[in-house]
This record gives C-alpha cells, structure tokens and sequence, in this order.
C-alpha cells in the first residue's frame, strides 16, 4: 500500500539504507566559516561572528533587533520574563505542540492553559483563544485575570506548527483587544511567511531554534525577535548574566542568565544563513513532489501551506484516516528504514501538565490521533 510512496522517498534522497526524517546539510562555507573562529579563539560567548549573525538574522526577518542564544527553550524563557510574566501568572498556548512550549512557562514558575488548533494550520486557534476569554475572563486592575483560577493571564503564546504560519494577524488583533501579549514561538518557521511578513514578527516578540534538526542549524542555538529596542536591550542583557559593561570589574544588577551563544555556533549559524534560501528552495521542492503524490492516493492527505502564507516545510506532514493506519504506517515506513514520526503527544496528557485547565480539544485529538511526518531535508549540495 505504501510502497509507491517509500519509492518516492528513496528517489529523492537516495538509496541509502536509512532515510532520515530530518538531518543538517553542511558545505565548505559551513566548514570555513568555524575554522575562522576556531583561528580567532574567540570561541565562547564573546566573539564577531556573535554580532554578525544577529545583525544578519535581524535583517533576513524583517525585525529590528535579534538576540542570539544557547538554545530555542532558553529564547522562549527568556521572551516571556521580557513580556512581564510572572510567577502564579498564566499563559494561553496549544495543547497540540513540542514540550519546550509548556516549559518554557513553567520555567517562569507560571501556568500554562492548553486550547484547541486549527485543523488546517495545526497551531492555536483564534477561535479557541476568543472562546475562552470570553468565557473565561476579565479584565480588572489593569489586567485580565481568569474566572474559574484567578490568575493573570500573563500572555500568549502560539506555535507555527511544522513551520505552517498560524493564524497570527488574526491571534494579535485578539490579543490587541484584551491587552495580551503575544510571543509567537517559531522555533519551527523561519523562512515562513504570512502575508509577506517573517513569522516571528508579528507578535511583542518572537523565537527561533536552530537545534541539529531544523531547516538551517548551528548545533544548538535560538534567537529572539523584537522591534522593541527596550526589550531587546533587556533581552541581552538577561541572557549575558545581567553583567553590567565594564572593563574589569563583575557587577550584576539582577539575576540573569548564561544563555548567550557561542561565537563557533554563532560561526556556523552565519554560514547556514547564507544558504538559508537555497535550503527552503530544496524542501519547496520536495514539498511539491509530495504534494503531487498524495493526490494520487485515498488513503492519506497532505498538510499544505495555510492561504496567503508561504511555509518553509521544515517537516512535511499528513493525516491518515484513523489511529490505525497511523499505526500501521509509522510500523512499515520505519520497519523499511524510513524515519516516519507522529505528532506530539497532547501537553495535557503529559504527567507534569495533567492539572492544567484546557479549552475544549476536539481538533487537538483528532490531529493526534493522525498526523504523521516524513523525510524533509534538504539534499546535500555542496557548495
């Protein structure tokens, strides 16, 4: 039943006897690039390459300002402290989402709220969001404080599942309305757009991840977003130890943290940057052969780039018709070495994320129940 889809698979990336879901490409700029910083031993967190890339990423999105850090988790900790959030607060994410999205609140010793995506995105839903605040909550003191626990709610925070935009501008007209911030993870997503603006633009602030598996990677590594220059000030400064600049002396005015990214990895994200677009050229490219394919066939369906958006199709993904299926696909694709993977499992569902209150998830559980990726990277061309 598969097998015309795992011919696909092999055609394109070779016939290697293991196809991975996801792996870096790396060229001889990747390689010069390190050995220059590794020449210049500045190697740590103080380097030019450190400077370079978030100048050069500010300006690949569209944003004012870009702080580089360790990782996207650490980035996305970070955001929310700079968005005012606070210990008991709450914030409002998907359910359907990677673990790093729940965490990072937790991290802020916050709460986060699970609500419903949409089907077509698989990112959080403006309706779900409209439907629980009005539900839900208050605005009093100059806040909105939820009914049913009391708390603030202290933010918003959606993710661009899979690199697809969510709908953003319609998230942060709701947000606008409610006086919430909203800090748009898109760990997934650079080099997706929605209406011709970066994702990770649109809201107070925004994330990336350039961990091993991403569409460009520099090992580990994050960033953060802003056009708010006193926010991006405070961002590198909360992220460096809160080291007040001086010469010689080690003064810190509060706690921060030692979250900023080495000058070799900052090295290795330049180089990956410069190549970005050829990169998101390569996967449109496998992305439109897979799309080809799964009109041919009933038993699955493709998950495509969202209206007035364009998708980096960091990892592509489709829906099978029930949890059997899924099953059985992620059992044979994987049995031929093919690297096939389901959805998260639902951050509610989790033992540490079992107490939060939710928003009714139907959508999230049927995705669930479905979703799964295949093979996405880039081929390997040198240069």
């Amino acid at each position: 039943m598969f097998d015309d889809l795992f011919q696909l698979v092999r055609s394109h990336f070779g016939a290697d006897a293991f196809i991975p879901l996801h792996e870096p490409r790396f060229s001889d700029l990747d390689k010069e690039y390190v050995a220059d910083a590794i020449d210049s031993t500045f190697v740590s967190s103080v380097g030019a390459y450190v400077d370079r890339f978030e100048i050069e990423l500010a300006e690949y999105v569209g944003a004012k300002r870009a702080i580089a850090t360790v990782n996207g988790t650490s980035a996305l900790q970070v955001t929310l402290r700079l968005v005012g959030v606070q210990t008991g607060d709450e914030v409002l994410t998907q359910a359907l989402t990677f673990i790093a999205t729940a965490n990072s609140i937790a991290y802020n010793d916050a709460h986060p709220v699970f609500l419903d995506v949409d089907r077509d995105t698989m990112g959080l839903s403006p309706d779900a969001v409209r439907s629980f605040l009005e539900e839900h909550a208050e605005k009093r003191g100059g806040g909105v404080y939820n009914t049913v626990s009391g708390r603030r709610i202290a933010a918003i925070v959606p993710m661009h599942t899979f690199g697809h935009p969510v709908r953003i501008v319609e998230l942060c007209a709701l947000a606008d309305e409610w006086g919430i911030p909203v800090v748009e993870d898109a760990a997934e997503a650079l080099g997706s757009t929605c209406r011709s603006h970066s994702c990770g633009t649109f809201g107070h602030v925004g994330v990336f991840s350039f961990n091993g598996n991403k569409t460009i990677t520099c090992g580990g590594g994050g960033a953060i977003v802003t056009n708010d220059e006193a926010l991006a000030d405070r961002a590198k400064h909360l992220t460096t130890t809160a080291k007040v600049p001086h010469r010689w002396e080690f003064e810190h005015d509060e706690i921060g943290y030692n979250y900023r990214m080495p000058n070799l990895n900052a090295a290795l994200a330049c180089a990956q940057l410069k190549q970005l677009d050829r990169l998101l050229a390569d996967k449109r490219e496998l992305a439109c052969a897979y799309k080809k394919f799964f009109r041919s066939v009933d038993w699955s369906e493709y998950v495509d780039e969202p209206a007035n958006c364009k998708s980096n199709f960091w990892l592509n993904a489709i829906i099978l018709p029930d949890f059997e299926l899924r099953n059985s696909f992620l059992e044979t694709s994987n049995g031929a070495r093919i690297m096939t993977r389901p959805v998260w499992k639902l951050m509610n569902e989790l033992k540490m994320y079992s107490h939060c209150q939710c928003g009714p998830l139907e959508n999230s559980k049927w995705l669930e129940k479905r979703v799964v990726n295949l093979p996405s990277s880039a081929r390997n061309r040198v240069g």
